[in-house]
């Protein structure tokens, strides 16, 4: 278990633990500004009691690509039967963008640098001289502070020592929360969770697990997810270990894969291929799920009279772990009992500290991604 409302069964590897829990401490000790912004301790760049007069708008669109963008997606779409708000996100560049709705969107414009060649891009296409604009960006020149001028729109500094994909509880994903009427304190974590011992004890052990399995050449990270009102939260959870660790000939590449319906494809190769991957599990507990209709059953299959989908789907999630066991497959578990604010804050903590610790303990540098440049540039000169 992390907390009472995720239970976690962690990789079945002993290992020595010592080296992550000093890079742990030493982590937790620096005053960085990614792991402030875990915490209720952080400072915004934004005045909630100056977004009240947003609070009404119905339609909002967010533009932005990557880390800028995922959070907030991840954060909207596990908590949807919570927003009463409808919220749009644009990030990749799709010819069939439909532009002309008569919805008067509010946009929330997200880039760091401020000059991401695709956000320009969709802000070419989609802003409207009559709709409202925030703009998320660093306080320098850059491309969308000009643009934020001339439309005459609202600007809100991101913080220039925390990069796209740590984002999420800054102003990058909370400002956004925000407006889709979330608590937002809720998703701040940080304080509780490191007095809580037996998360930061599972918190080492798994790191140290997921080492063991790099020096054993398992590279390849599956995610069993039984939930897709969780896969934008784990598309966020790629792009945080892929760009993060994906250097020097080092990294992991973070797969994911839906179930049930991947137990008709994939199974096959994870029960029975090769074996140079590691597995983590991710199921939800849904209490409004639909039930089986008893009267439509044939005999042979009573044993399904009286389940929902979250019965069967739990089920088929406890069946394949037990496969894995017997296999000896390695897995660890997410089971989340329910959706709120304080289980992503959790979750947001966890992979965070995961992958900074990774990082770490491998000499990678977690905080950039200096080949991404190198396709920017070469498009430019295509461009020109």
């Amino acid at each position: 278990m992390l907390t009472s409302r995720i239970i976690f069964t962690n990789f079945k590897v002993k290992i020595n633990n010592f080296l992550i829990k000093k890079e742990l401490t030493n982590l937790l000790k620096k005053n960085d500004e990614v792991i402030k912004s875990l915490s209720l301790n952080y400072s915004y760049s934004f005045n909630i009691k100056k977004l009240k007069k947003f609070k009404n708008k119905k339609f909002f669109r967010i533009i932005g690509i990557g880390g800028s963008i995922l959070g907030a997606k991840a954060i909207y779409y596990f908590l949807k039967n919570k927003i009463k708000k409808k919220f749009v996100f644009v990030d990749n560049l799709t010819p069939k963008i439909n532009h002309n709705i008569k919805k008067k969107y509010t946009n929330i414009v997200i880039s760091k640098s401020g000059n991401t060649i695709e956000t320009i891009i969709n802000c070419n296409i989609l802003l409207k001289k009559k709709e409202k604009n925030i703009f998320i960006t660093e306080n320098k020149i850059n491309y969308l502070n000009e643009l934020a001028r001339r439309l005459k729109s609202e600007v809100i500094h991101h913080n220039n020592f925390i990069g796209g994909r740590y984002s999420v509880l800054s102003e990058v994903g909370m400002l956004p929360a925000e407006l889709m009427g979330l608590k937002i304190n809720r998703f701040k974590q940080l304080n509780s969770l490191i007095k809580n011992k037996i998360f930061l004890n599972n918190l080492i052990s798994n790191v140290s697990s997921i080492l063991y399995f790099i020096k054993k050449k398992k590279f390849n990270s599956i995610i069993i997810n039984y939930d897709e009102k969780l896969e934008n939260f784990l598309k966020w959870y790629q792009q945080l270990v892929a760009e993060s660790l994906g250097k020097k000939s080092k990294g992991i590449l973070p797969i994911i894969s839906n179930m049930p319906k991947d137990n008709h494809s994939v199974m096959q190769l994870y029960l029975d291929g090769f074996k140079n991957n590691f597995y983590t599990f991710f199921y939800v507990k849904e209490n409004a799920s639909e039930k089986i209709n008893n009267l439509k059953l044939f005999s042979k299959y009573k044993f399904l009279k009286n389940k929902n989908l979250d019965n069967i789907i739990y089920a088929q999630k406890r069946a394949t772990e037990k496969v894995f066991n017997k296999k000896k497959i390695p897995f660890r578990s997410f089971e989340i009992n329910n959706r709120d604010e304080e289980v992503l804050g959790e979750l947001f903590s966890f992979f965070i500290l995961e992958t900074i610790l990774l990082g770490k303990v491998m000499k990678l540098n977690p905080f950039d991604q200096p080949e991404v440049e190198l396709i920017k540039k070469e498009t430019k000169k295509i461009l020109v």
